[in-house]
């Protein structure tokens, strides 16, 4: 079985595949200060509440953007399961041409991303992944990962909010029946909200003039199922799609 590990700025998604089928799934807040014997427990324990036996891991594979987690992670791979995991980066065959000034440069989970929205969806295509930052990423329709736009996440936009002002408190995003509100907490909601689809709505309309037609859209990340229902500019919600991603990029190299 196949142990796929996405790192990212503020959870750690896992998940286990047995050939094509996602088993199961997990997610953990990312703690650069974790060693690696409080990953590789966790984890285990993890396994052993859901009825996964640890030993028949015979891979791993792992994408970040997080560095300085990535040495503890590697431990714990060759420590807790005796494997050397793939990591995506330079030399990792994507079957996908970055376009990129400097790829080096492009997040791993963009990449990752895109590969699975390809692979499932042809082009040309718009990836969304609603994560700590929200990111637009286009590929064309014969595969090349051309670029794209970089948001603050809704999270962290709201949390700015709330720390520049001295009055405004914390809010649950979350869609409002109106958009002129009568009391403060519904009014930020609102902004938060509206303000994130009209961004959305935004990016896309010209990442799909710069296509050239009529790409589908793909959302993932934590807040796609939240937003993608006020707005039509999202065809479809792919929740596993990082997970999916490095599936795929694992079995083009091994």
């Amino acid at each position: 079985m196949l142990l796929v590990i996405d790192v990212g700025n503020t959870n750690i998604v896992l998940g286990v595949f047995k050939g094509k089928e996602l088993l199961d799934h997990w997610r953990i807040s990312t703690n650069k200060l974790r060693t690696t014997d409080e990953y590789g427990v966790l984890i285990r324990d993890l396994f052993y509440l859901n009825d996964v036996n640890s030993e028949d891991i015979d891979s791993i594979i792992i994408s970040s953007v997080v560095p300085p987690v990535m040495p503890t992670l590697e431990r714990m791979c060759q420590r807790y399961f005796g494997l050397v995991p793939l990591i995506i980066g330079p030399g990792v065959k994507t079957g996908m041409d970055i376009k990129y000034d400097n790829p080096r440069e492009v997040g791993a989970d963009r990449i990752v991303n895109a590969v699975a929205a390809y692979a499932k969806y042809g082009g040309p295509v718009i990836i969304i992944d609603f994560g700590t930052a929200t990111t637009f990423c286009a590929v064309d329709k014969k595969g090349n990962y051309l670029g794209g736009s970089i948001c603050p996440g809704i999270g962290i936009s709201t949390d700015a909010l709330v720390q520049r002002t001295a009055k405004l408190p914390r809010i649950e995003i979350r869609r409002t029946e109106k958009v002129i509100c009568r009391n403060t907490v519904e009014s930020m909601q609102a902004g938060v909200y509206y303000g994130y689809i009209g961004q959305i709505e935004g990016i896309v309309n010209h990442m799909r003039r710069e296509l050239g037609g009529n790409a589908k859209v793909v959302a993932t990340g934590g807040f796609a199922v939240v937003l993608a229902p006020e707005t039509k500019a999202i065809d479809v919600v792919e929740p596993m799609l990082t997970l999916e991603g490095l599936r795929i990029i694992y079995e083009r190299n091994c």
